[in-house]
């Protein structure tokens, strides 16, 4: 019996993937075309890597260039910037998703473990009027699976009671590492899987 729902943020409560990969054209905008290309095909295969992670790879793996740590965290906040306007429109809000959490968040234990950044991650919450409907609401840059990890342990679930909800293989992952059940969303690559949401509407555990 199911107890607890890890929930994923972006592309399962807010469909941002398109403001976020956009961002990151804008962020790295004076870099040739090749280079945003490449960097828009990693952001959309790795929904739920972290801003920081994903500026990482531009930078050590796209154009070959080391990056400071220091660096990182400046660029993402002018990533913040660009991305905050457009983040905080309810047009953005999945309905369907966003339903299912208010008819049943006091049925199970709700938990969001997201790759958006924390701070803004619940901003973003707060501003919505979702944050009453879960019990934690965690971000990056701590990585998914040791968000996954926290979750567990701090309020000793049993794991074969918790599945977590996204539409990533970041997601996928952290849930496999965490031998918890993985339910996908949002993403017909993962289709493939067991466990598929086609619609909130019509989902039951």
């Amino acid at each position: 019996m199911i107890k607890t729902i890890l929930w994923d943020f972006d592309g399962v409560i807010l469909d941002s993937m398109k403001i976020k990969g956009d961002g990151f054209k804008e962020l790295f905008q004076n870099y040739d075309e090749e280079y945003l290309s490449l960097m828009e095909k990693y952001h959309y295969a790795y929904g739920g890597v972290s801003r920081f992670e994903k500026i990482e790879y531009f930078h050590t793996e796209i154009i070959k260039e080391t990056i400071s740590e220091e660096k990182i965290l400046q660029l993402a906040d002018i990533f913040a910037d660009i991305i905050e306007k457009k983040l905080h429109n309810t047009n953005n809000l999945i309905e369907e998703s966003i339903n299912f959490i208010k008819a049943n968040y006091k049925k199970y234990n709700f938990h969001i473990v997201s790759g958006a950044e924390h701070k803004e991650l619940n901003s973003l919450c707060e501003y919505f009027e979702l944050s009453q409907y879960f019990k934690t609401i965690n971000g990056s840059p701590t990585k998914k699976s040791i968000l996954v990890k926290n979750v567990i342990k701090e309020y000793n679930y049993n794991h074969i009671e918790v599945i977590l909800i996204g539409d990533a293989m970041t997601d996928y992952n952290a849930a496999k590492v965490n031998k918890i059940k993985f339910y996908g969303y949002n993403n017909i690559e993962l289709k493939s899987y067991k466990n598929y949401i086609e619609n909130f509407t019509r989902f039951r555990l």
